[in-house]
């Protein structure tokens, strides 16, 4: 039997948690009225990615940076916390699996932020969560690296379930972990908007033997609140800092839903099963087309 999923392409209420995650319950809402069983939000969509196109500025000791960290760490959200709990109603309203991207926070000893995705089961739990292993560039600046135990799948009536965030999908040793586990629906929630992007989710696709969701911010200008710390550089800069992409691959690589660009929209696609075994039977990355022996694990 089929399983409808979507991906949730939109833009974050900037620097508001409490409006963002309201924001998110509601499309988590929209689409599981609509169907989807596996709903998938950006990376850190609550609710700030800092982009190179502005946050350059943060990397040194000044009061600009000072101030953009304070402001995300109180728009961040602790894990687990009042909003995972709503988030989590959501998500059992909607009878569905949420995944969601956020900047996680532990306000019982506080300092560092991570780039987090938050797992929420249909009946409204935290499923999980896992920290992003290696921020890129710039992001080292406002994230730490996460622990690297939290590779793990979700063992689902759907299948399994699993994602990794942006570019830690090019780490092979982080897709290997996934593929020996049997990742049935691999998320790749990111903030990277290129055409390079979407060939490498259609191969990540065939190499995993799995259906992968890939949700992007759509990111404009005109989301960033008139009192942004470094509102000069966001005048400044692009009408789109994120311009989306989104899209759903099936376990060939081709594409069921997506890219799109340039507005905010909910994808969704009916994912068969069955053309999971069907790959597989021809390459099985974590199976027959596994060998130790050359390359050791």
């Amino acid at each position: 039997m089929s399983v409808r999923v979507a991906v949730v392409q939109a833009t974050p209420v900037v620097l508001d948690a409490e409006a963002t995650v309201e924001k998110a319950c509601d499309l988590i809402g929209e689409a599981g009225v609509n169907g989807a069983r596996i709903i998938a939000l950006p990376e850190v969509f609550v609710a700030l990615y800092p982009s190179s196109r502005w946050a350059h500025r943060c990397a040194t000791f000044g009061r600009e940076g000072a101030e953009v960290h304070r402001r995300m760490w109180a728009a961040a959200v602790d894990v687990p916390g009042p909003l995972v709990e709503r988030l989590g109603a959501a998500a059992r309203r909607a009878g569905a699996w949420v995944a969601i991207g956020v900047n996680e926070r532990d306000s019982a000893r506080p300092g560092t932020l991570w780039n987090t995705l938050v797992w929420l089961a249909p009946d409204g739990s935290l499923a999980g969560k896992h920290r992003k292993l290696m921020p890129t560039l710039h992001e080292r600046v406002f994230w730490g690296m996460g622990p690297g135990d939290d590779l793990t799948v979700h063992e689902t009536e759907h299948g399994r379930l699993g994602g990794l965030i942006c570019w830690e999908n090019f780490m092979p040793e982080a897709r290997q972990a996934l593929h020996r586990q049997g990742v049935d629906f691999y998320l790749a929630p990111t903030a990277d908007d290129r055409e390079v992007w979407v060939a490498a989710m259609r191969a990540f696709a065939f190499e995993a033997g799995a259906f992968v969701l890939s949700p992007v911010q759509y990111l404009p200008k005109t989301a960033f609140p008139a009192d942004f710390p470094l509102a000069d550089e966001i005048a400044a800069g692009p009408d789109e800092y994120l311009q989306g992409a989104s899209l759903i691959a099936d376990p060939w690589g081709n594409l069921l839903a997506g890219p799109v660009s340039g507005r905010e929209e909910i994808l969704y696609a009916d994912c068969d099963p069955g053309a999971i075994i069907a790959a597989r039977r021809v390459f099985d990355t974590g199976g027959h087309y596994r060998r130790p022996d050359i390359v050791p694990s």
